[in-house]
């Protein structure tokens, strides 16, 4: 009986524990907003559709004149909002946009602080001395050509056995 009053807490605890599973916002895709679609505007090249839009998540393998942005938001506790833009080409000139999914709001993409890998350059600790970024280094001056591409001398005596 002493044995059975010793595990049941920890069984309960261990139960209550293995339930408080974290979840995040896991955002996939092209960000896609209402603004960015607003913009696009039949006879845009690609490259200006680019600008505006990104590389495309998916290009049609069958038929280069398709372009697809897809986003996908899972909600840690809530729903899944998924957006997709279509984009057709004539050439190199855009001829159609098809839209699916719910453009009224804008999606909000919460931080996830402290979660993944540091930002680049980013000091989180306030730690690191500011530098400034190391120059290039010069270039050798030219010796008159008398030097190859390997830094050997030039040699016109034959090798020594």
């Amino acid at each position: 009986m002493q044995k059975l009053i010793k595990t049941l807490p920890l069984v309960i605890a261990l139960t209550v524990v293995g339930g408080c599973v974290y979840k995040r916002d896991l955002p996939q895709g092209n960000y896609i907003t209402e603004g960015m679609v607003q913009q696009l505007q039949p006879g845009m090249s690609r490259a200006q559709v680019v600008d505006v839009m990104g590389r495309p998540l998916l290009e049609a393998p069958f038929n280069a004149n398709q372009w697809d942005y897809v986003f996908r938001l899972d909600e840690a506790y809530g729903g899944v909002q998924q957006r997709r833009v279509t984009l057709t080409f004539d050439g190199e000139r855009l001829v159609n946009v098809q839209r699916e999914g719910d453009f009224s709001e804008d999606i909000e993409l919460r931080p996830q602080n402290g979660v993944g890998p540091a930002i680049e350059g980013a000091d989180p600790m306030g730690e690191l001395p500011a530098t400034q970024p190391e120059a290039a280094p010069e270039a050798a001056p030219d010796a008159g050509g008398t030097l190859p591409r390997g830094g050997e001398p030039a040699t016109t005596e034959p090798l020594a056995q």
